[in-house]
């Protein structure tokens, strides 16, 4: 089980000032004072972090590329993410309520604890510690498939990558709608026939939550040795594929 000491060993840092740790993992469902402002300062920092890293890796990127790409890295789904693999729900403050409702596994609520942490080390060892903490955590993302796909969405991208190969487009079927009006929850499944797979994705909206599922079905596919290869261009010169309407991103 993870504690304050080992996500300390995790994250790759100390802090000096200990309080301001237990701030960022404790929820305004605990009790003052929470992680409200920290999690404010955070979100700026992780922004700005991480589109500097981005600008850096890819200077021939244009702008418009750059911006779809720091969102397919900055959201809820990839934070929460990161945060299940810190295994961070271990050590938040939670109210009695959202303890029994299962807050620690919440997405929304896992994600604003790590820009609450990403800010509190922030003021604690300044912006050259959160850098490193961010290029940390990020390292895995920045290098994966989410910065193949910037140039499109993941829709988009997972489309072309089935018609591609022939193969029937993918169904995104909402799966379950959680939280108030205001603030929804949900869960996308996209299904794709062949190669058989289904993958989940979260958002508050339910174009978000296909986006982050259609993003992870390209990951496996795109990872997948079994996959089908691609059609050459002059077999798909000779044939003509089955009709497919194209589905609104």
């Amino acid at each position: 089980m993870t504690t304050l000491d080992t996500l300390q060993d995790q994250l790759g840092y100390r802090f000096q000032t200990i309080a301001l740790m237990k701030q960022a993992v404790t929820h305004r469902s605990f009790g003052t004072p929470n992680n409200e402002r920290l999690e404010f300062l955070g979100d700026a920092m992780l922004n700005a972090y991480i589109a500097e890293a981005l600008y850096r890796r890819h200077p021939e990127m244009p702008e418009g590329d750059l911006s779809r790409l720091r969102s397919n890295l900055v959201n809820q789904s990839a934070l929460a993410e990161i945060a299940t693999g810190l295994a961070l729900g271990d050590v938040l403050r939670l109210g009695e309520g959202e303890v029994k409702t299962g807050g620690s596994a919440r997405p929304s609520i896992l994600a604003d604890a790590l820009e609450s942490i990403i800010g509190a080390v922030f003021l604690d060892g300044g912006s050259s510690a959160a850098a490193e903490v961010v290029a940390r955590l990020f390292a895995e993302l920045l290098d994966g498939p989410r910065v193949a796909t910037a140039s499109k969405d993941a829709k988009t991208a997972l489309q072309e990558w089935l018609q591609g190969r022939r193969l029937a487009l993918p169904k995104y079927v909402v799966a379950q709608i959680t939280g108030a009006a205001h603030q929804q929850q949900f869960r996308v499944n996209c299904i794709i026939e062949k190669p058989s797979l289904s993958e989940s994705g979260l958002g508050t909206t339910r174009r978000a939550a296909e986006q982050d599922a259609a993003s992870r079905a390209l990951a496996r596919l795109t990872g997948s040795e079994s996959a089908p290869a691609p059609i050459s261009s002059s077999n798909a010169a000779s044939s003509t594929p089955p009709a497919a309407k194209k589905e609104k991103a």
